[in-house]
């Protein structure tokens, strides 16, 4: 399989990428694949401390893989980026058939 991409593609490729690369972020990514939570439940879900959390959530949400609204004083996060959730499914699956 062949693929050209134009520099500004590979950019665009490297930076989802890398949004995969930290653990913590795959752990949320689990937290949320499924349902809207909170900071508290991701954390609740996780192990993960709330200020990581954050710190993750904030990176995630400007690449446009999560979206945040609030209600009060809590925020709730979900994943937009479905194709992201795809293709880490779909890489679990190949690395279980190795």
């Amino acid at each position: 399989m062949e693929m050209i991409l134009s520099p500004r593609e590979l950019e665009n490729l490297a930076s989802r990428f890398k949004i995969l690369a930290e653990p913590a972020r795959l752990q949320i990514l689990t937290a949320l694949c499924n349902q809207e939570c909170s900071v508290q439940e991701i954390c609740d879900r996780t192990g993960l401390l709330q200020g990581n959390v954050s710190k993750h959530l904030r990176l995630m949400k400007d690449a446009g893989v999560v979206a945040c609204r609030r209600e009060g004083v809590w925020r709730y996060y979900r994943v937009v980026d479905t194709e992201l959730l795809s293709l880490c499914a779909n890489t679990r699956r190949s690395l279980t058939e190795l």
